[in-house]
């Protein structure tokens, strides 16, 4: 985690929870279990991800957008400034196109350079969304963006975006936990991917079968047996099926062997 589609009429997909006041969840955030890191070699997702437009079209006004900012990006400078020159020029195209853009074509660019991996202007036209007057906390933005950044293994702005939510008001979902849990174990951090899988059990949002899909072929992959034994086992509480639904993960990856679940 995947599309992200907001027409013009749709304001969020995801309904938001009111943040309790005690105990928050930063605070038990922050305070993870030691790191063990591993090497993992996984994904969030596998396979490409889907252009946007077989979904919806972008406007002429979000190609060009899109165009100028990667433009802007990539512009060259034979100044020793640089770098300077290339943050004005981009910031010329925020006062200019971006700002211009109506709601819908704005969301549009931001979907369309996730889907291109230009992480760095994703997260500064995020951080644009966030300032907008008709902007409230949205969980699917921000799990499109945890999840894009842990595909880039930048796992310090993974860790920010879902910190962030709280400061929004707003509490994790089930994807959200997902996505933290699937960046941290693409840098090979088991402890703390696993010190979010137990606090989204605590927290009372039940993990789904992507979930349990990214901890089981990880840990495996990881020579996690016995963490990936108990994951198995959690599968018996939290979905349905559960024997047929891991009989067909080890039929999809058959490096896996089947534990049964007691």
């Amino acid at each position: 985690m995947e599309a992200f589609l907001l027409g013009p009429s749709t304001r969020f997909r995801h309904p938001i929870t009111a943040l309790p006041k005690s105990p928050t969840l930063r605070a038990v955030y922050t305070n993870p279990s030691p790191s063990f890191r591993v090497g993992v070699r996984c994904g969030l997702r596998d396979g490409p991800r889907k252009p946007l437009w077989r979904g919806r079209v972008l406007s002429k006004e979000a190609i060009q957008a899109v165009q100028a900012l990667k433009l802007a990006k990539s512009s060259p400078s034979a100044s020793a400034n640089s770098r300077t020159d290339g943050d004005d020029k981009m910031a010329e195209v925020f006062r200019g196109k971006i700002a211009r853009l109506l709601k819908a074509d704005l969301l549009d660019v931001l979907k369309e350079l996730q889907r291109q991996n230009e992480w760095g202007i994703a997260l500064q036209v995020f951080t644009f969304i966030k300032k907008e007057a008709w902007y409230k906390p949205d969980l699917s933005l921000y799990s499109d963006m945890i999840m894009m950044m842990g595909k880039n293994k930048l796992i310090e702005n993974a860790e920010n975006l879902f910190v962030e939510i709280e400061k929004e008001g707003v509490l994790p979902d089930t994807r959200a936990f997902t996505e933290i849990i699937g960046a941290f174990l693409q840098v090979g951090n088991v402890d703390k991917a696993m010190h979010m899988y137990n606090l989204m059990k605590n927290s009372g949002c039940n993990p789904d079968k992507l979930t349990f899909t990214i901890l089981v072929r990880n840990l495996e992959k990881a020579g996690e047996e016995d963490l990936a034994i108990s994951v198995r086992r959690d599968c018996k509480q939290y979905i349905d099926s559960p024997e047929k639904f891991l009989q067909e993960l080890d039929k999809e990856y058959p490096k896996r062997r089947s534990i049964k679940l007691v």
